[in-house]
């Protein structure tokens, strides 16, 4: 496994990629709406990506800002073999938002590791 992203979730994706493009050096590698979200990554020089996530209409994200304001949402790690990983979560004991791969933003399979076994992190498990 290796850091692949951290999400952030915002209410003006436009906004926080100009503020963050800037502060890191960061340009936009990629950007959709996917699952009731807009979607901008931003490529990091050393590898990996911020990942802003902007509610567009209802959705998830929407009700993640309702209930605990704009931050970071998740912490995102690249794996070579997504099923493997989920086996290996499970038999750590840690509780799955995805007992399988779904799809998820530019393409790539995920899976997430509920937080109350992950010390209060959202994990996810993105395979490209």
């Amino acid at each position: 496994m290796r850091f692949d992203h951290v999400g952030v979730a915002t209410r003006d994706a436009t906004a926080l990629a100009d503020l963050f493009g800037g502060l890191l050096d960061a340009p936009v590698a990629h950007e959709e709406t996917f699952d009731d979200m807009r979607i901008v990554f931003l490529e990091l020089d050393g590898g990996g990506y911020f990942e802003l996530l902007q509610p567009d209409g209802g959705g998830q994200i929407a009700e993640y800002l309702d209930r605990e304001g704009p931050g970071v949402h998740h912490v995102a790690l690249a794996v070579n073999d997504l099923p493997a990983a989920l086996d290996h979560a499970r038999d750590l004991g840690i509780d799955l938002v995805d007992e399988e791969p779904r799809p998820g933003a530019w393409g790539h399979e995920v899976a997430f590791c509920h937080p109350r076994s992950t010390g209060g992190v959202l994990v996810e498990f993105v395979e490209h």
